[in-house]
Parts: structure tokens; C-alpha cells; sequence
């Protein structure tokens, strides 16, 4: 699995899954309810939003915990050099 894919496909935004649309079927009572697929569709962006929050949080984390360690080893290997 590559970055930014999942299973192959490229990354779902919120405003994919807000923006989708579905083809209506039939007459009356068949097919499927637009305002319950809205409802859904509106869940899943929500959801969406809040995982690519987390994630670019935890990106930020794990680069500063890098850094941090890349500084306290410079630290400690020149230290210990003495």
C-alpha cells in the first residue's frame, strides 16, 4: 500500500463524499432514499474530516519526535567524542 492510497485508490476527501451523487431508479417507492443517502453521505465526510485532522496531527508529532531525535543524538555522539 502506497501513501495517501487505500487498497489501490486514491485518498477519499470529505468533499468527494459530500459532492457524490447518485442515479435515481424508477418510479415511487423504488430504489434508494435520497435524504437518508444525504445523511449518510454527510456522516461519512464528517467522519472523513476528522481522520485527516488526526492524521496531519500525527504527522506533525512524529516529525518533531525526529527531529528531537536526531538532536539528541548529535548531542550525545559529540559528547561522548570528548
Amino acid at each position: 500500500m502506497t501513501r495517501g492510497t487505500l487498497h489501490g485508490a486514491a485518498r477519499l476527501h470529505p468533499r468527494q463524499v459530500r459532492d457524490r451523487q447518485f442515479s435515481t431508479v424508477g418510479f415511487g417507492r423504488r430504489g434508494l432514499n435520497p435524504t437518508e443517502v444525504r445523511r449518510f453521505l454527510h456522516h461519512v465526510a464528517l467522519d472523513l474530516t476528522t481522520l485527516h485532522h488526526d492524521l496531519a496531527l500525527l504527522s506533525e508529532e512524529n516529525a518533531r519526535v525526529k527531529r528531537a531525535l536526531r538532536a539528541w543524538r548529535a548531542a550525545w555522539s559529540s559528547g561522548r567524542e570528548r
